[in-house]
């Protein structure tokens, strides 16, 4: 006889603007709990000290303050304008950051737990989830939701946008897709997902 699981590990994403966290944060006030993988990135550049070692040797000690701080502006600087450097700095903090993750998941008891990564079908770490959840939305809006959040040009936004991978790529390797145009409403969207998650445990 099949042993069911006794849990589920959800992986939520979305292009910049969609609103995949205020997806995620519905999803928090049902009572499930979240890993905010873009968020311990950039805790784990100054917490892991074997993550600090590689990027100081890879993109040199003055990334760092003597407080041990990482100077974000300067190596957001190296690596802007320099794929083989960003993805040479993401091949560093991926790994950490789902070290991070594996340690905090095997904390939850809950019967879904839920993980909003940015780059969760372009690592891989996909793979890792029982199901995946993309968001979308209208380009219109999410370049304008960006533009008023970041006070960023709609030029900086879109070119942001093109350099991600396409929601039609997306859309491929999802299980679910909850369209946040704010025509359609959210959180009913979201209660009927989290429903079908759940029946998926009992069957």
């Amino acid at each position: 006889m099949e042993i069911k699981k006794a849990k589920l590990r959800i992986g939520v994403t979305g292009g910049i603007g969609t609103g995949k966290t205020t997806v995620c944060r519905i999803f928090e006030a049902l009572g499930y709990p979240i890993f905010y993988a873009d968020t311990e990135a950039k805790h784990v550049m100054v917490s892991d000290p074997e993550l600090v070692e590689q990027i100081k040797a890879a993109f040199g000690e003055e990334v760092y303050t003597k407080e041990g701080n990482l100077d974000r502006k300067l190596l957001s600087s190296m690596v802007f304008h320099d794929r083989a450097k960003l993805d040479a700095l993401n091949a560093l903090v991926h790994p950490a950051t789902l070290r991070a993750y594996e340690n905090w998941e095997r904390q939850q008891d809950a019967p879904l737990s839920f993980k909003e990564a940015a780059l969760l079908f372009e690592t891989g770490s996909y793979r890792l989830s029982d199901y995946n959840i993309l968001v979308i939305a209208p380009q219109e809006l999410r370049v304008k939701r960006v533009m008023e959040r970041d006070q960023v040009t709609r030029e900086s936004v879109l070119d942001r946008i093109d350099k991600q991978m396409s929601d039609e790529a997306k859309r491929e390797l999802a299980d679910f897709i909850i369209d946040n145009n704010e025509n359609s409403a959210l959180i009913p969207q979201v209660l009927k997902v989290t429903e079908s998650l759940l029946a998926s445990l009992s069957t």
